[in-house]
């Protein structure tokens, strides 16, 4: 049997784009509530942890969708499932503010979750396909830095707009700017070469269907998955908690001047963009692990009550985390056969978004009832446990 991957696309700033308006409009939207979390609270009379399931149950849906909407891009194109993918989630986005309770808020977001999935389950498997392996780096590179650039700019939105709207209009005023990226995305991103791009067979196999039965995802792969996971439940569960944390006394600061935490993305989308010279200069193991003790330097300097160094460490921690998140999703993509590149992104954003749903709803929940010290041991000691299984993994490429 013999696999061939599909040419690579030759405009390849078409594709960037097209890929980071994408990202800019989904993460936007997934993370628009992290800021006003506190309103929520306050709004439907909850604790920090049951309102961090607006976040949980957004992300934990996502993972469970993520491996039927890569089995069905396979079938009917990467490209296509993308482009639903952004157009329902902002759809929804504008519909979130008309939720009449808590329950039904919680039901819509799942909903959104599963939308976003089209995008986030997919992306990177057609970026292999468009551009090649030997690009693939730098490729997921940009679009992660698409990804942190929309979750900055959703969450700076909703923290600025809270004040004077509500959160209700903060959400709205979110899903709007982000209906724009997904229109723009829908209209530029190029289309597939066939419906199983990337995943050609001979015989009787069917695109990322018979993959799945045929190709082993192997051992090779357990380092990225595992910081999917732990990595990303540490650093959605401090953000999570972080609006409880600078809007609570002695910090006590208005929902638009807590939300200026979020300007840290600014070094996560930095960080990711150079993640692929980084993998490139130390190999994937080493710089995995750089990544993931900056990420721990981060956390721990979070812990001091004064509000600079608080800044400083979330910036630090952000630059570490998105380095790390790049690194790992372009190991997944390069080290898994293109017959099963497919399966693979999926499986990583599966662990990806059970990491964020489970570990940010856990996080909430220990800074409810411990406090914010307790939270960074926790967490800490799961970036302690990714390091363990990257070097467990052992890739030196």
């Amino acid at each position: 049997m013999v696999v061939l991957e599909a040419p690579p696309v030759r405009d390849t700033r078409r594709v960037s784009a097209a890929v980071a308006a994408a990202g800019v409009s989904s993460f936007a939207l997934l993370y628009a509530p992290q800021p006003v979390l506190p309103q929520l609270a306050a709004g439907f009379r909850l604790d920090p942890g049951s309102a961090s399931l607006t976040i949980g149950v957004a992300t934990g849906a996502l993972a469970v969708a993520v491996l039927p909407v890569a089995w069905l891009a396979g079938r009917v194109g990467r490209r296509r499932v993308i482009v639903w993918s952004v157009l329902a989630t902002a759809i929804i986005g504008l519909l979130l503010p008309l939720a009449p309770s808590f329950s039904v808020l919680l039901a819509m977001r799942a909903v959104q979750g599963v939308a976003v999935a089209g995008f986030a389950g997919v992306a990177a498997a057609y970026l292999a396909d468009a551009v090649g392996t030997a690009r693939l780096p730098a490729a997921v590179g940009a679009m992660i830095a698409g990804n942190s650039v929309g979750g900055m700019l959703g969450r700076l939105g909703a923290g600025f707009a809270a004040g004077p709207m509500g959160w209700h209009g903060a959400l709205l005023v979110v899903a709007a700017l982000s209906l724009v990226c997904a229109l723009f995305a829908a209209l530029t991103l190029p289309h597939d070469e066939a419906p199983h791009s990337g995943s050609q067979t001979s015989g009787r196999g069917s695109p990322d269907a018979g993959p799945v039965r045929r190709a082993r995802l192997g051992a090779g792969l357990v380092g990225p998955f595992a910081v999917g996971t732990l990595a990303t439940g540490a650093f959605v569960a401090l953000y999570n908690a972080a609006g409880f944390r600078l809007a609570a006394p002695p910090l006590s600061l208005a929902p638009a001047a807590a939300s200026l935490v979020f300007l840290s993305y600014a070094m996560g989308t930095a960080s990711s963009a150079a993640a692929g010279r980084l993998a490139a200069r130390l190999g994937w193991t080493k710089a995995l692990v750089t990544a993931l003790a900056v990420t721990v330097a981060g956390a721990v300097l979070t812990a001091h009550p004064s509000l600079p160094l608080i800044a400083t460490g979330f910036a630090v921690l952000t630059a570490g985390f998105f380095a790390a998140h790049a690194i790992a999703n372009a190991w997944v993509a390069a080290e898994a056969p293109p017959s099963a590149r497919g399966r693979a992104a999926g499986v990583y954003t599966l662990c990806y978004y059970l990491g964020s749903g489970l570990g940010g709803t856990a996080g909430g929940v220990v800074y409810g009832h411990a406090g914010w010290a307790w939270l960074i041991a926790l967490t800490s000691a799961w970036l302690v446990l990714a390091v363990l299984a990257v070097l467990m993994t052992r890739r030196s490429r």
